[in-house]
């Protein structure tokens, strides 16, 4: 079952991505052509290059971002902190295969938090939780875990402080593995760390895992207080659109999968 739901979560996400949809719809202006539909093929010609001349001039995934990062507050207030989760997803790993050394992406800030938070609260436990998500194999799903050890013992963090579980393929997977792993007990605080757009996907997950007494600890935010202001930028319009999509699929595949 596990297994058929992250095949699933991946297929279903290449559909939730802008570009896939501007290719389908070149794909049947093309078709219509060569079925001499000529009105047709000129209708999905247009709205395939109006379609990419609103996403270039408009950042119309920017108000979508802002409204998954405003469900949590950052830096919320912190007494007793029993532990310290901190999501995968932070590691760039081409690089770090090909390089070596610690090599992040724009969600490197997943990371960074643990650092602080583990500096912060010395007697809390700093626990690492992601493995390779790749879905034609994953030859190396040990890598981001080791690559995160090795990032927060070059930052001092005590090795004894750290615990890492690098089998999870999915958000669902990080909240029951680490459960697993931590066995938390009633009345323990634990902090989560991840991207503020990703939070209210986390927590949902991690609270039908079982887990209790659990604060957010969003970072890595994405969005501008200008939402809507005009600016040619398609790549970075696409970026956000596509976050913005892929999270409430996936929040959505979540809440109908009990997840």
């Amino acid at each position: 079952m596990e297994e058929a739901f992250f095949i699933a979560s991946k297929t279903v996400g290449l559909m939730a991505r802008a570009e896939s949809w501007l290719v389908i719809g070149l794909g049947l202006a093309l078709w219509a052509g060569w079925r001499g539909r000529r009105r047709a093929a000129l209708g999905w010609s247009a709205a395939v290059l109006l379609a990419v001349l609103a996403l270039g001039w408009f950042p119309l995934g920017n108000p979508l971002v802002a409204a998954l990062e405003r469900v949590y507050p950052a830096m919320p207030s912190l007494g007793r902190v029993d532990g310290i989760i901190v999501l995968g997803g932070a590691e760039d790993l081409g690089p770090y295969a090909r390089w070596g050394g610690v090599q992040m992406n724009e969600a490197g800030e997943r990371l960074v938090a643990g650092v602080e938070l583990a500096r912060r609260f010395p007697n809390a436990r700093l626990i690492y939780t992601g493995g390779t998500a790749s879905l034609f194999g994953n030859p190396h799903p040990e890598a981001p875990s080791r690559m995160a050890r090795a990032f927060w013992h070059e930052m001092g963090v005590p090795d004894a402080q750290v615990a890492v579980e690098g089998r999870s393929r999915t958000t669902s997977e990080n909240a029951i593995f680490t459960r697993d792993l931590v066995d938390p007990q009633p009345g323990q605080v634990w902090v989560l760390v991840t991207s503020a757009w990703h939070m209210p996907r986390s927590m949902a997950a991690f609270r039908r895992a079982g887990w209790s007494g659990l604060v957010p600890w969003p970072v890595d935010f994405r969005s501008r207080a200008q939402t809507l202001a005009p600016e040619w930028r398609l790549d970075d319009h696409l970026v956000e659109l596509n976050l913005a999509l892929k999270e409430e699929v996936g929040r959505l595949a979540y809440w109908m999968a009990g997840r």
